[in-house]
């Protein structure tokens, strides 16, 4: 119960990958923390791009971003659309301002993208985004997970272990 008292918040929209959104949640809940998943409408059902919901415990507009520890962006194509959200890039700035966690895996640097929080900062990422990352002044390693600070990336499924054991030792910090 390494991480009981902190609390997480998992952003969600259709369309995430499954095992980048319930994985961490899982992790994350075994060692003690709360997560709360949080998507434009609280308790409302969002489905994963292979067919696994998962439903909101809040929506977007109820967050007090104040409260959380940390921030988790998952991937898939949800990333693609939590970043059309005001109050997603919101949640990403005040983290970074405040240097809490935020992770970032497979497609998510979009979000991260949006809220202008990578300029100078060493990321990975699914090699799609590579350029995108890049362009957003990032410098993109293709490594399993990279942590440079608070931000702690990753590129896809299979580098889960890696992924969640260093985010988990950040947020220990």
């Amino acid at each position: 119960m390494r991480l009981e008292g902190k609390k997480i918040l998992q952003i969600v929209s259709d369309d995430f990958e499954d095992l980048e959104l319930w994985y961490p949640v899982l992790r994350l809940r075994e060692e003690g923390a709360s997560v709360i998943i949080a998507g434009e409408e609280g308790q409302k059902t969002y489905i994963g791009k292979y067919g696994v919901p998962i439903q909101s415990d809040v929506s977007f507009s109820k967050v007090t971003i104040e409260e959380f520890d940390a921030l988790l962006v998952p991937g898939g194509w949800s990333p693609d659309k939590l970043r059309r959200y005001d109050e997603v890039l919101n949640f990403v700035k005040h983290m970074d301002k405040k240097q809490k966690p935020i992770g970032q895996i497979c497609h998510a640097g979009w979000v991260l993208i949006s809220a202008d929080v990578l300029r100078g900062k060493k990321v990975t990422s699914t090699p799609g985004i590579k350029h995108d990352m890049m362009n957003a002044g990032a410098e993109w390693v293709d490594e399993p997970v990279v942590v440079d600070g608070h931000i702690i990336s990753s590129r896809r499924p299979p580098d889960l272990p890696d992924y969640m054991r260093e985010f988990i030792q950040v947020l220990e910090k």
